[in-house]
């Protein structure tokens, strides 16, 4: 266990926010398919994982997101560029959706999910969270951005968090209009290029007692 906890720090101390990727290192495929799988295991507020993970491999797309991106060349050069969508809006089929897929994972009748259904309803649709369902949806996707982010380091990974974008134009390049989802934020992943001169640099945080406390 002391082993495995100090491998996590470790991982964690190695990785950093990418500026230069190497272009011609390619995450390999079975490496690629654990993250994918670490996305779609994060967990989320009822299960509902109100999100979608489009891996843009298209160069094309790819230099049509750049100029959306504040010019941040991590958007054509690294190996996997993942942009979060967040459904707009959260509609009873989508409730409908997830009772479905319970059922039939757990064999448990539909008929007996029905308190759990209203339930989702009641709030995120029905309620005053659903005024608010884009940003709800949203938050959950940043829970998957920390989740693909810390697999990643573990996997000797290297990721930038790109919040530096401009989703309304990305939704057109997307073409997400009419989809019920929209961009949230992005993230580069691949492996750094020795002209990064932030891979050498301290990473600079704050110490664990003045940001955890015991209450």
């Amino acid at each position: 266990m002391l082993n495995q906890t100090h491998q996590l720090i470790t991982a964690l101390e190695w990785r950093y926010a990418t500026k230069v990727f190497d272009a011609t290192a390619k995450i390999p495929i079975h490496v690629w398919g654990a993250l994918e799988k670490a996305l779609v295991l994060t967990p989320t507020s009822y299960g509902l994982q109100p999100y979608k993970f489009l891996n843009v491999q298209d160069p094309a797309m790819r230099a049509a997101l750049l100029p959306h991106s504040w010019g941040q060349k991590q958007v054509v050069d690294c190996s996997h560029y993942v942009v979060f969508l967040a459904r707009t809006e959260v509609k009873p089929a989508d409730v409908d959706r997830l009772i479905a897929r319970i059922s039939e994972v757990r064999g448990t009748p539909a008929d007996k999910l029905t308190s759990y259904r209203d339930l989702i309803l009641s709030n995120l649709v029905n309620g005053p969270r659903g005024k608010n369902a884009h940003e709800w949806a949203a938050r959950q996707a940043y829970i998957a951005l920390g989740s693909l982010m810390t697999c990643a380091a573990i996997l000797g990974v290297d990721a930038c968090p790109m919040e530096g974008i401009a989703p309304g134009e990305y939704d057109k390049v997307l073409k997400l209009d009419g989809t019920g989802y929209a961009t949230v934020v992005a993230c580069a992943l691949g492996y750094r290029s020795t002209a990064d001169k932030y891979a050498a640099q301290a990473k600079v945080r704050y110490a664990t007692k003045d940001l955890v406390q015991n209450v």
